[in-house]
């Protein structure tokens, strides 16, 4: 399952000297982060997920885990497994008993992905150094992401990173319609073994549970 953010490339032409710097900052820390989270051979994340919003009086609140070996991931949330081989994306729908298969090509830049857990901002995002805050014992860094396209979904996102580990604590999206949607992570465990059938989707296991196979 994934998450739509729409990024479009729009330049804003001036800046105060304060935010050049603070951007400067911001996209520093990210790129240091992004640099060894990209060093890792495989990561396996548990994350919580929360959806809220005051005005329509919505709270949810779900769990999911995602295991990455390089582009390949393995993501399982809110009762649908997603596979992507480097080639084909396999979306399992257990509640309907559905399989849809579509080419790894066929998605979008703008699409967060699982692979693009911290390569996604290099594209369509103003920085801002945000606040620093200790959230249980923790040293959070929060840097401040603001979407170029006016028109996008999103008003900004929220990065809150560890400052002693250097590694991605929670996401904070914030909709234009007031929504706030948090991906907290749970784990974070690197490097671990994985299966060698990990990201390998068996067709045959599905067409005996008589699941749907639709092929776009």
């Amino acid at each position: 399952m994934k998450i739509k953010i729409l990024s479009v490339v729009l330049f804003i032409l001036s800046f105060s000297t304060s935010f050049a710097q603070n951007s400067a900052k911001a996209k520093t820390l990210l790129d240091e982060v992004s640099a060894k989270v990209a060093s890792y051979h495989t990561i396996y994340l548990t994350f919580d997920y929360i959806l809220d919003n005051e005005k329509e009086n919505i709270h949810q609140e779900t769990n999911g885990n995602v295991k990455i070996e390089g582009e390949n991931y393995h993501l399982n949330f809110m009762g649908v497994e997603r596979i992507y081989d480097g080639k084909k994306i396999y979306t399992i729908v257990h509640e309907d008993e559905e399989v849809v298969i579509s080419d790894g090509d066929s998605e979008d830049e703008s699409d967060f992905t699982p692979s693009k857990i911290l390569t996604f901002y290099k594209k369509g995002y103003h920085f801002e150094w945000d606040k620093l805050k200790n959230i249980g014992g923790k040293s959070i860094q929060f840097i401040k992401l603001i979407p170029i396209n006016t028109n996008a979904d999103i008003r900004y996102i929220l990065l809150g990173i560890d400052t002693k580990s250097k590694n991605i604590y929670q996401v904070v999206y914030t909709g234009q319609k007031n929504t706030n949607t948090t991906f907290k992570i749970r784990s974070f465990k690197t490097n671990t073994s994985l299966s060698p059938n990990e990201f390998n989707f068996d067709e045959a296991k599905y067409k005996e549970k008589d699941y749907i196979i639709t092929r776009l």
